[in-house]
């Protein structure tokens, strides 16, 4: 299932459906209250270019009102979230679009009189026209703020709906990753190979070294624990995390021995940012999977932080004559998982020497 990182509507699709109700509404509403107006009854009489010029000039301040309600929207996303303040968040964003509508308007009226000054405020007027212009002002100004709490509401409905399909599309997408994950550890755990050879080497190693056959045994119940135990939750602690694949590495090296050299240097104090359970793992036997790993052209696998809370899992390219199918959960399954959790997304550089993943670190707050 697709995620949509879009707005609902296409950019300009959701400016042409706030701005076109605006429009005639606006027209519709003045029309309303004041039918029998000046303005009203010689509308459709007045010469073409004149009517062309009000539409465009109220085209115009459609336009303007639908982009500061966006903008207000768009930060009010990041400050006050609708699913957390959604009272505070509607009181708030509804008195900022008045206010900017407010301003606007006396930008325009400023404007209006400094250029038409026998319409501006200090016109000697009598006290029926005094009285009639003032009612048309505050009609226009009842008008705009109408149109104003209207184009708040498509905006604000367009936003809320799209973050009920994103949050939808999100939970599917999430749970399909976990039952993924889930299954693969299963998979790992019920895979005939992967069990036969480590019962192989444990048997060799009780009967040569019991000492280090318990130390395999012990390193094999670990692996099986923290898979039973993490494989569901979203992230885990990087300790945890190199506790893990230490044990698994201590498995990998006793089967092909001198064809793997491995190597761990990472600062201490990454230890308490996370990222999703198993990712190093899975990068490691992606490593072993595609490369050679035979004594006298080993496998170097180094592991290290950087100054940017990342990990590098860095290997030489040496790889197989024949290519090993992936599993399926490899890089891509680790890919989806940090779009999910909304973090930064793991970059891989490879050359004719080398393979990296760069994985960056999660902080939790």
């Amino acid at each position: 299932m697709k995620r949509t990182n879009d707005v609902f509507f296409k950019n300009h699709w959701k400016r042409v459906l706030i701005i076109l109700p605006a429009f005639f509404i606006l027209y519709l509403i003045g029309y309303i209250m004041d039918p029998f107006s000046e303005y009203a009854q010689t509308f459709f009489s007045r010469p073409i270019p004149d009517m062309l010029t009000d539409f465009g000039i109220t085209i115009i301040f459609c336009t303007i009102v639908c982009e500061i309600s966006i903008m207000i929207s768009n930060w009010m996303d990041r400050k006050l979230p609708w699913i957390e303040h959604s009272r505070k968040r509607f009181v708030i964003e509804t008195l900022l679009n008045f206010v900017a509508v407010l301003g606007i308007l006396f930008i325009i009226f400023s404007i209006y009189s400094y250029y038409v000054p026998e319409a501006g405020m200090h016109s000697v007027l009598t006290d029926s026209k005094y009285i009639q212009e003032t009612r048309e002002i505050m009609q226009q100004f009842l008008i705009t703020l109408m149109v104003t709490f209207l184009i708040m509401v498509i905006n604000t409905g367009n936003s809320i709906l799209l973050k009920w399909k994103n949050t939808a599309v999100r939970a599917a997408e999430s749970d399909r990753i976990a039952m993924e994950a889930e299954l693969q550890s299963l998979k790992l755990q019920l895979d005939p190979h992967f069990v036969f050879n480590n019962l192989s080497v444990l048997s060799e190693l009780i009967l040569r070294d019991q000492q280090l056959g318990y130390e395999y045994a012990e390193n094999f119940t670990k692996i099986y624990r923290y898979m039973l135990v993490n494989s569901k939750k979203n992230v885990i602690h990087l300790e945890e995390e190199i506790k893990f694949l230490n044990a698994y590495i201590f498995l990998l090296k006793q089967r092909v021995g001198e064809g793997l050299v491995f190597e761990i240097d990472i600062d201490r104090k990454q230890y308490l940012n996370s990222l999703p359970p198993m990712t190093l793992q899975l990068l490691v036997e992606n490593a072993m999977k595609h490369n050679k790993t035979s004594k006298n052209n080993p496998l170097h696998l180094k592991i290290y932080s950087n100054s940017e809370h990342s990990i590098i899992i860095e290997n030489n390219f040496n790889p197989l004559e024949t290519n090993t199918p992936s599993s399926g959960i490899g890089l891509e399954n680790i890919a989806r998982r940090y779009r999910l959790l909304g973090a930064a997304q793991p970059e891989i550089f490879q050359d004719n020497q080398i393979f990296k993943v760069t994985v960056p670190l999660i902080e939790l707050k």
